[in-house]
């Protein structure tokens, strides 16, 4: 599947782009872009990659990303059936750095939000009152023109910057080293495991996707992702079973797996190494 990794989002009249998106998933491709991007979900779940971070994602999900970080909403499977009824509804708002001109930041009042904007490049989930109240923000952002619209955005960034009870995604000191030429390899090592995630994974079938033997694989995902491609894989594993964990209709060694683990003391070893709890404590927590 070709699927170009830079995308191009511009807009030949307006400096703030806001799009409703309503689909019958979001969009399936890791993708980057040099803007900023405020995001929050309505409708949908899966799991959400951003930078070297995996997560699952549902209503409500609410996120700030800086420029060039390599971000995918994934929606689940069920999604992607011929004939489905399930529905995405996202709102998405995108703005460069420069929207208000090249020096408007360097001024002294702009220090808060200097900042945020630097957070941002690692991406900033928000939830509870203050993710309700962005999502507000967004949808009346919908259909504001002009510089109304810019007021009520340079509102909303001025609150996020004075709040600090948004969570970093990307681990500290993050950084995007891939390049749009090798993109559509990793799109294609995305795709699979999020596809098979649930089977065994052989090393050597994904770095043959890859068209590299498999002691190069792992060096290229590792420079890369920031995490070994065994990581990537039982946090995308893992990342499952807490939904399903949540749900309480499974037992948890059908969910271990359901998860694509091969024992449930693995499984529990696993979730422990990624989680901080076993899954009996997570489920009793949540």
């Amino acid at each position: 599947m070709k699927a170009p990794i830079h995308k191009n989002i511009e807009s030949q009249v307006r400096t703030v782009t806001v799009h409703e998106l309503k689909e019958p998933h979001f969009d399936p491709n890791w993708h980057f872009h040099p803007h900023y991007q405020l995001f929050t979900v309505l409708e949908g779940t899966g799991k959400r990659l951003i930078g070297d971070s995996i997560q699952t994602f549902g209503p409500g999900d609410t996120v700030f990303l800086g420029p060039d970080v390599p971000h995918l909403w994934r929606s689940d499977p069920a999604y992607f059936e011929a004939g489905s009824p399930l529905m995405t509804h996202g709102i998405v708002l995108y703005f460069q750095e420069d929207f208000l001109g090249k020096d408007f930041l360097d001024k002294p009042e702009m220090l808060g939000l200097r900042q945020l904007l630097a957070d941002a490049k690692r991406g900033i989930s928000y939830k509870g009152a203050l993710s309700e109240h962005i999502r507000e923000e967004l949808i009346s952002l919908t259909t504001m023109e002009g510089f109304k619209g810019i007021l009520q955005l340079l509102t909303l960034l001025d609150k996020l910057a004075h709040d600090n009870s948004g969570e970093f995604i990307s681990s500290y000191g993050y950084v995007n080293n891939f390049k749009v030429s090798e993109t559509e390899r990793m799109q294609k090592v995305h795709n699979y495991v999020l596809q098979h995630f649930f089977q065994e994974i052989r090393l050597s079938d994904v770095a043959s996707l890859a068209g590299m033997t498999e002691a190069a694989f792992c060096r290229y995902f590792k420079a890369r992702s920031n995490k070994t491609f065994i990581d990537f894989v039982n946090e995308i594993r893992i990342g499952h079973a807490c939904k399903l964990l949540l749900e309480d209709k499974w037992t948890i060694a059908q969910i271990a797996y359901d998860s694509g683990f091969d024992s449930l003391s693995n499984f529990n070893r696993n979730f422990k190494k990624y989680i901080g709890h076993t899954p009996r404590e997570y489920k009793g927590n949540y």
